[in-house]
């Protein structure tokens, strides 16, 4: 293979997350490998287990005390799965329900995926953090109140995978704990202080933790294992036949998603005929971009592209010690109304309906299931409902590519445009609802200096609009959703001075921006945003020595107050963390 060759080809490996390299986060610099491939301090005292970190704001009622806590499992994983029977605490008057779960490992092997469900819906979905010779412990706490509808019924399944990622068989096992945490916010004395975020109280809000759903229906896999789908290319459609109660008003789908092996870098992936004219052999193509499509009855009804979420060894695995990145352990879910279809949900005479999901230009593989979301009419047995304009989603999709050997620009821009209104007649009168959703999508990939240099330049933007109007035209509910996340990669890679070293360099920004406007004023803004730097001396698939520092903000801001907090990770441990309830900034656009 040409040198050249050999290095773009180690590069987009690494991109890829084929590199399997292990390393202490608590090592001085530079690092060395010891025998044992594992990266070690200069003789010392035994050092602790490391704490891994994933930054995000207070919940809205940390400051409480909880009605109850429900201490449901606690297990060491040697097999993929664990099962507990859930019923909630008995005599606990609650409004609020927080998961917490916490884990730690003292093994070698990197790259876990893991999920709680409950009755097969799934409520949290995680990564785990590279191992250290040390051991490694880490938590997070989410709050799961759109779920109350399960968490007040007994005799439940609840279910926790923790699935390899890379498939190698091995003796390394993982301590999990899962706690239910129960606040009864409407009747705290002592409410939350008012620099602390908390949520909008409105009955009219469309926001499911402040207005959670009756009733949950899982589209996911049956069985004792993982209830997720597994999806490999872009023809599979996994779809579930649903019937809904006759007197549903409303209905939201929620999708958790993740990629995984060939695709679990997708936005840096070049074109298959890249690959095959340059004979470049690593089946990790089909391009940089990716769309997720829910589908009722084989009819596309709306679509989200995936925040990318890097795991722990990602790109450079001295980029997450201590600070994972953003949404590692708790991974973003993605909503869409479907309200306006439930003149078909309904459908007289047709009880059974399809909701499917799949995964655009897909390559092996994706986890993926939803959980649907039904708001039930207690005053009546049925509702009727109809459309009143359905449009199909249009979507623009262009890709460019040029290139000379391994040098390369390759570019894709898209767009996707939905909207849909219907009507639903209920004890609360006939209400019509307008869901008008777009998706803007932009990507570059940049080869140059004979492909040792990487560029990855990304950006989506989502935004969701609902409105709910009576019969007279009044504004009954609404709200508005914009994500933004931009993302981009910098890598380079030179030959070493001894066989099958390299020296690599990489760069990453990436953010998550959420902008929120609905009913009665309520308003909010977060940003989120991480910038690593570092460098490696990799030999095959070991690090010899290397450094890396990452820097986080955030930023959260709503009526009740603001939250900012900033942390500089360097050489494996935290350097400076701060936090701040004064509002002092607004959120780029």
């Amino acid at each position: 293979m040409h040198p050249s060759l050999h290095l773009l080809h180690h590069l987009l490996l690494l991109l890829s997350l084929t590199l399997t390299l292990p390393f202490s986060p608590t090592s001085s610099l530079p690092l060395h490998l010891s025998k044992t491939t594992h990266l070690r301090r200069a003789k010392s005292a035994p050092a602790p287990p490391q704490q891994y970190i994933e930054v995000t704001r207070p919940l809205p009622f940390d400051s409480l005390t909880p009605s109850c806590i429900l201490p449901l499992l606690s297990h060491t994983f040697s097999a993929p799965t664990a099962n507990a029977t859930y019923s909630p605490p008995a005599n606990c008057s609650w409004s609020n329900a927080v998961l917490h779960f916490s884990a730690a490992s003292n093994g070698s092997h990197r790259g876990r995926i893991a999920a709680v469900w409950l009755s097969g819906a799934e409520l949290a979905r995680s990564s785990t953090p590279d191992p250290t010779p040390e051991g490694t412990f880490w938590n997070f706490r989410k709050d799961v109140t759109r779920y109350a509808s399960l968490l007040r019924s007994s005799n439940l399944t609840l279910s926790i995978a923790l699935y390899s990622l890379v498939g190698h068989v091995t003796n390394d096992t993982y301590d999990v704990n899962v706690t239910f945490l129960y606040y009864d916010v409407n009747k705290t004395d002592h409410a939350a202080p008012l620099t602390l975020i908390r949520p909008e109280k409105s009955s009219e809000s469309l926001e499911l933790n402040q207005n959670p759903a009756d009733l949950i229906v899982p589209i996911s896999a049956p069985g004792d294992g993982g209830h997720w789908f597994r999806i490999d290319n872009g023809s599979d459609s996994i779809s579930r036949n649903i019937q809904i109660p006759s007197n549903t008003y409303r209905a939201v789908i929620e999708i958790y998603v993740s990629p995984h092996d060939r695709d679990e870098f997708w936005y840096s992936n070049p074109p298959d005929y890249y690959l095959e004219i340059n004979n470049i052999p690593i089946k990790r193509g089909h391009g940089s971009y990716r769309e997720v499509a829910v589908k009722l009855n084989d009819n596309v009804v709306g679509s989200v592209i995936p925040f990318p979420v890097i795991y722990g060894g990602g790109i450079d695995p001295l980029f997450w010690q201590p600070l994972v990145s953003i949404g590692a352990f708790d991974f973003p879910s993605y909503e869409i109304e479907l309200t306006p279809y439930l003149g078909i949900m309904l459908e007289k005479g047709n009880n059974l309906h399809s909701l499917g999901l799949e995964v655009t230009d897909a390559l092996p593989y994706w986890l993926i299931d939803a959980n649907l979301h039904l708001w039930i009419d207690s005053n009546g047995d049925s509702v009727t409902a109809g459309p009143i304009e359905y449009r199909d989603p249009r979507k623009r999709l262009e890709r460019e590519s040029k290139f000379h050997d391994l040098d390369g620009k390759f570019k894709v821009e898209g767009e996707t445009k939905r909207e849909a209104s219907g009507w639903v007649n209920s004890s609360a009168g006939n209400l019509t609802t307008h869901v008008y959703g777009k998706v803007e999508f932009e990507s570059k990939l940049v080869l140059k200096h004979g492909g040792r240099k990487v560029r990855v330049r990304q950006s989506v933007r989502a935004v969701e609009e609902v409105r709910v109007r009576s019969d007279a035209g009044h504004s009954v509910a609404e709200m508005a959703r914009e994500r933004r996340y931009p993302l981009q990669v910098r890598a380079r890679v030179m030959p070493g001075s001894e066989n099958e070293t390299y020296w690599i360099a990489a760069e990453v920004e990436h953010a998550m921006k959420e902008e929120k406007k609905g009913s009665g004023g309520m308003r909010s803004e977060s940003e989120n945003r991480q910038k690593s730097r570092g460098w490696m001396f990799v030999r095959e698939c070991e690090i010899l020595s290397g450094a890396a520092a990452t820097s986080q903000s955030y930023y959260a801001k709503d009526g009740k107050g603001c939250y900012a907090r900033h942390v500089l990770a360097d050489g494996g441990a935290v350097k400076n963390d701060t936090h701040s309830f004064v509002c002092a900034h607004t959120a780029a656009s």
